[in-house]
């Protein structure tokens, strides 16, 4: 009796084309035929798989490749489970845990108390390449949940046991290369042989699982990327980086500085970084009075009930530090400013002709952060938000975005910062207030932005609980982005405080209430200066700008004269007459970024004259001290960087 021919499945690829393949076809016996080379892996119906992955129905798929943002990922966590693989032929008593990909590579933690040193990352890598070139077929295996724990726990893999534990699926996925083996969703390369381009970058410390009651794991961290070129690249971005390093850059140049007597997270300003701040807030407060804000000062502590009153006990107390008793009654240290500004609001009547009320304050706020997540200015445990709060009516809600959107574009492209991601955040499932609130806040938010004509994304169910918002990532020379400003649509505290106003219906009404912050954190975006300007500040936010150096010890003289003048016409300027040689001046003054030298000897003294060198242009011509005062305050009036 004759055979029926099988069932033919259709393959159906993104761009609408098909095929028809026997039931059972793999995704690499597709990409075969399609041709596609650089594939790593594929989507079916929307579900990432291996190309090892067999198909027995009509299916969607899409091929990923290589270069892919995603075949990247793939790439990376494939490279982290060859690192975990030679970690163990080379330290059998290590204990693997997690190594996923990150942004820019990966990652993978280890218990070896012993400790890693950069002679093993050496010897760590070596093994590797040898993994590599042995061209090692990674293949996936599901095996029942209680089957892998006995397999892990024949190991003595204790973290691997646990991780499984925690998996409710009656089923889990192993991958296995060579002997060796580990627990993973996938997806993976084809084979350890795809791997091209790798490095091992560096060993810091990570608690298992992120707590600080549990083991203290080695954590070893790579890149891999599709090409060497691209990798020589990376490498090259990571030694700039590592250049403009705030926390080197703020040592060296004497800004501030984070001391164990002090505490971790807690940030000390030294002179020169003071004198900046003083700039950057002084600035911040002009502008904000030019743009119809007034400025409020709060405490740093406040009685318990406020936090219970405006929620932060129920939604923020992880990040909130132990009360304080004062005359048996509990106190709070603060980590926000915004109920302070709603108690000032409650001080009296407020009537509808009032609104808009906008209240700004460079309000110190305390919150714990993990020691393990503190990291110089990037992250604190005490900081100082540029905060603001705004309380209008319904029909002032988008105008007044507009004008915050405005003020922060201003302010950011004022210290240099021109390139910006920007991130629209909808309801999530969890919200408080009406839908019509929301869609109203949401639409305004989305006005304010295409009028302004300023690409977003959006990003749907990311808001916070009480409100819609928008987030601005900041990207500074090297494109890398930082979290700064955001805008916040808030239902919540205006209901639980009971704040009102007088309508002109002679009813009370609730007002709207805006959370903004321009900069985020003044020690944050102070950080994100020093790497933005590698420590070369702009003239108008140079601590020093101008210092004077006298060639010789009879120039002394004619070198503080022209200092004075410098001094009284407002320039920020130093001396430095020691008995050293000019070059050897010239090469401190370098070192510590300063905008302007101005040089004195004999010929300068006779002349009357000062002879500048600029950090930009190198030496300039000689000139009369006015005429650098001149083009000094000129340069500060344009903030030319």
């Amino acid at each position: 009796m004759r055979q029926l021919a099988k069932k033919k499945i259709k393959v159906v690829m993104p761009d609408g084309s098909s095929g028809s393949f026997d039931p059972g076809v793999t995704l690499a016996e597709i990409n075969k035929e399609i041709g596609l080379k650089e594939a790593v892996a594929a989507s079916v119906n929307g579900n990432l798989v291996d190309l090892s992955y067999p198909l027995n129905e009509d299916t969607e798929i899409s091929l990923i490749a290589l270069e892919t943002d995603e075949g990247i990922r793939i790439l990376r966590h494939s490279t982290s489970h060859v690192m975990a693989q030679a970690v163990k032929d080379l330290f059998p008593e290590a204990q693997p845990t997690i190594g996923p990909s990150i942004e820019e590579g990966f990652y993978y933690d280890f218990d070896y108390p012993p400790g890693f040193s950069n002679e093993d990352l050496e010897k760590i890598t070596d093994r590797m390449k040898e993994i590599i070139k042995d061209n090692l077929s990674i293949q996936r295996e599901v095996l029942p949940r209680e089957e892998a724990i006995k397999l892990f726990e024949k190991k003595g893999e204790k973290y691997k046991v646990e991780l499984i534990e925690d998996i409710p699926d009656k089923e889990v996925s192993l991958y296995r290369q060579g002997d060796f083996i580990d627990l993973c969703q996938g997806p993976h390369l084809p084979s350890t042989g795809r791997i091209k381009a790798f490095e091992l970058l560096s060993i810091a410390g990570a608690y298992w699982r992120g707590r600080e009651d549990n083991p203290m794991l080695q954590r070893i961290y790579g890149t891999a990327f599709p090409t060497r070129e691209q990798l020589k690249e990376h490498l090259k971005k990571l030694e700039e980086i590592k250049k403009r390093d705030h926390r080197r850059l703020g040592r060296e140049l004497d800004l501030f500085s984070i001391q164990d007597e002090t505490g971790a997270g807690l940030v000390l300003w030294h002179p020169k970084g003071a004198r900046i701040r003083n700039i950057i807030e002084q600035f911040w407060r002009d502008e904000h009075y030019r743009a119809g804000y007034e400025m409020v000062f709060s405490p740093h502590i406040a009685r318990l009930d406020l936090w219970n009153t405006s929620g932060h006990l129920d939604f923020y107390q992880e990040n909130m530090y132990s009360p304080m008793e004062i005359d048996e009654v509990k106190y709070e240290i603060k980590p926000m400013n915004c109920p302070f500004h709603i108690l000032i609001y409650q001080s009296r009547l407020r009537s509808y002709r009032e609104l808009p009320i906008r209240w700004a304050e460079l309000g110190t706020v305390y919150r714990y952060e993990r020691s393990g997540v503190l990291h110089g200015l990037m992250r604190v445990r005490g900081f100082t938000q540029d905060d603001a709060h705004i309380y209008c009516r319904p029909d002032q809600l988008k105008d007044e975005i507009t004008k915050v959107l405005n003020l922060t574009l201003f302010i950011l492209e004022s210290f240099g910062f021109e390139q910006y991601d920007v991130y629209l955040s909808t309801r999530p499932d969890k919200y408080v207030g009406t839908l019509d609130n929301w869609e109203s806040a949401t639409d305004a938010l989305r006005t304010a932005l295409e009028e302004r004509e300023i690409s977003y994304e959006l990003d749907p169910g990311q808001g916070v609980f009480y409100g819609p918002k928008i987030d601005l990532k900041i990207k500074d020379v090297l494109g890398r982005p930082w979290q700064c400003a955001t805008i916040q649509v808030d239902f919540n505290l205006p209901e639980r405080f009971g704040i009102t106003y007088r309508g002109e219906d002679g009813k009370e009404h609730q007002p709207i209430m805006i959370h903004r912050a321009l900069m985020g954190s003044l020690e944050r975006f102070f950080g994100v200066l020093i790497e933005h300007y590698a420590g070369a500040f702009p003239l108008w936010l140079a601590p020093v700008q101008t210092i004077v150096l006298a060639i010789t010890d009879r120039n002394i003289d004619y070198g503080n004269a022209v200092y004075q003048k410098l001094t009284e016409s407002g320039i920020r300027a130093e001396k430095d007459f020691r008995k050293q040689t000019l070059p050897a001046k010239i090469r401190d003054a370098e070192i510590q970024k300063i905008p302007y030298m101005v040089i004195v000897g004999d010929k300068e003294e006779r002349s009357g004259m000062v002879s500048p060198r600029s950090r930009s242009e190198g030496n300039l011509k000689e000139m009369k001290i006015e005429d650098l005062v001149s083009r000094m305050h000129e340069e500060v009036a344009q903030k030319r960087r």
